[in-house]
């Protein structure tokens, strides 16, 4: 009598939005290529890529987030308190819903209450049939920490949550050697080191689909559009049977990503824009272009920063905050001249996942400098670190130096490593690192 294979089944845990959790939808996504059944779990807001949305494999799960009007209402640690306990209520609500995964993959952080949520899920009501893998992105404490200081109790409680729960899984992967190294020195936990690599649609791209995304996003951002002429944009012109090509006169396009948060220090990159500007202005670098700078994301302190964008006058530079479709977001990064990233990271152990993307597009970065920084971006190889505002300056005019024909020499320099980069996306990193740990812990199917 033919037996019947069990289908297999995996749930993707984020206690946060998914649209912007871009490793969790990648993880969700290999999952589901290689014949899982994936419950994505996790709140509503950014939209999600097409092919997690589309993908016949995956299912989306939200959990229902914390009222935004109890916050205002409650004592801080009242309100600390309740949030907890809501959050873990609806994320085992959500867990219960899967009808029980072969496998439980959990985004750190955040890390309470999900890691002790996921923890009571798959060991205890599940007894021990789901395996739990953590993915470990960085610690949650010390992200909290940054809040209210390395010796706060509720610091103290969320480490040891974070240590206790942590160390218990199954399974576990992290985002850098160095992560890997302190995990095993200090909690006793063994990971893999799973790198972030660009998916394939993050790539170069032609004349064409730019020229599209300019007209598209000048819709509602003029400063992508050129003067005049409909067909054309700020950077480039259409001619007859559709053929498109790159003005001489466009400006320069710097990229930034940033969640708007504490975490990255924005007023770097103003700083050093304010710098550029000034040079402009005084006409000591007559060769430097003018400058469109669009910054993607959001967060809590993004209007705060508009404000003080739109009060330095800036005249010869122009920063945008568009908002992106998915799909649109490593368009923009292959248009781009120049990448930036602000991310200093609370533990110094994870790494830039925007510079991945960048990286992914063959496009240079310019990256603050932190302990595990070199990774992934190795100093006039593949990119260019600074430790300031002033050193950042000066890498964006010597870039810009003769535009655009400088920016082009310079970045040849680049090309080769860039394009080694390009050569291992993520899925076939993950086959090779990731599916067969899985395999080993799912030893039934």
């Amino acid at each position: 009598m033919p037996t019947t294979k069990k289908v297999k089944s995996a749930c993707v845990v984020v206690l946060g939005d998914l649209g912007r959790s871009p490793r969790m939808c990648n993880h969700a996504l290999s999952l589901a290529d290689h014949d899982f059944r994936v419950h994505l779990v996790g709140y509503p807001g950014s939209a999600l890529p097409s092919e997690v949305q589309e993908h016949e494999n995956v299912t989306v799960r939200h959990v229902r987030p914390y009222p935004a009007g109890v916050a205002s209402v409650l004592h801080r640690l009242v309100n600390y308190a309740v949030k907890v306990v809501w959050q873990a209520l609806t994320l085992l609500f959500a867990l219960l819903s899967t009808g029980g995964p072969d496998v439980l993959f959990l985004q750190n952080p955040p890390s309470v209450p999900a890691i002790a949520v996921c923890y009571f899920y798959a060991k205890i009501l599940r007894w021990g049939k789901t395996k739990l893998a953590v993915d470990w992105h960085n610690y949650g404490y010390t992200i909290l920490s940054m809040a209210l200081g390395p010796k706060h109790p509720l610091v103290g409680v969320n480490r040891f949550v974070e240590r206790f729960f942590g160390a218990r899984a199954d399974l576990s992967f992290c985002v850098t050697k160095a992560m890997k190294q302190d995990l095993s020195a200090n909690w006793g936990v063994t990971a893999e080191t799973l790198y972030d690599r660009a998916p394939v649609h993050f790539r170069a791209r032609s004349l064409e689909e730019k020229h599209a995304l300019f007209l598209r996003l000048g819709a509602d951002y003029p400063a992508f559009l050129g003067e005049g002429d409909d067909a054309g944009t700020a950077f480039t012109e259409e001619y007859a049977q559709g053929r498109v090509e790159l003005r001489e006169d466009r400006p320069a396009m710097l990229v930034s990503s940033t969640s708007w948060t504490e975490d990255e220090d924005f007023s770097v990159l103003l700083e050093a824009l304010q710098d550029y500007e000034d040079a402009c202005r005084s006409g000591a670098s007559s060769q430097l272009p003018n400058l469109l700078v669009a910054i993607t994301g959001k967060g809590p302190l993004k209007e705060y920063y508009r404000d003080l964008i739109s009060r330095q006058g800036l005249r010869h530079v122009t920063v945008v905050m568009p908002w992106l479709e998915p799909d649109d977001y490593p368009l923009l990064l292959a248009c781009a001249d120049l990448g930036v990233s602000l991310h200093t990271s609370s533990s110094g152990l994870d790494l830039p996942m925007k510079v991945v993307d960048m990286f992914g597009c063959g496009l240079p970065v310019c990256a603050l400098n932190f302990p595990a920084l070199p990774e992934l971006v190795r100093h006039e190889e593949n990119g260019m670190v600074f430790e300031d505002s002033s050193e950042l300056s000066g890498q964006i005019k010597r870039w810009f130096t003769d535009f655009p024909n400088g920016e082009v020499k310079r970045r040849e320099a680049f090309r080769e490593s860039l394009k080694k980069f390009q050569r291992l996306r993520w899925e076939e990193n993950w086959e090779k690192v990731a599916l067969p740990e899985i395999v080993k812990v799912i030893k039934h199917l």
